[in-house]
């Protein structure tokens, strides 16, 4: 992956990765060990789970945003660079 120039950018892609790897560590465990008969657990891991997807929901929307405005057609032939309004694009990601 290509280091991004911009720190809020790279921040949430880092966070995307925590995330990510917090919620597959909390869904394994919860297959492997069981869950627990504990009403209170219980609604602590759905709260935390929510909370996970929330953000990890909340980071792919910044990070899909930033891509768009900043990515260039990846298709070079006169159909697909012809459907592209080219005003839209900056190269240096800048609006």
């Amino acid at each position: 992956m290509v280091a991004d120039s911009d720190s809020r950018i790279a921040w949430h892609r880092a966070q995307l990765k925590k995330n990510r790897a917090a919620l597959r560590q909390i869904e394994t465990a919860r297959f492997t060990v069981g869950e627990s008969a504990d009403s209170k657990a219980f609604e602590g891991a759905k709260r935390q789970l929510s909370e996970l997807k929330e953000k990890i929901r909340e980071s792919e929307q910044v990070v899909a945003q930033y891509d768009r405005q900043t990515r260039r057609p990846l298709g070079t032939d006169l159909r697909s660079l012809s459907s592209v309004s080219w005003r839209d694009w900056t190269g240096n990601g800048q609006r």
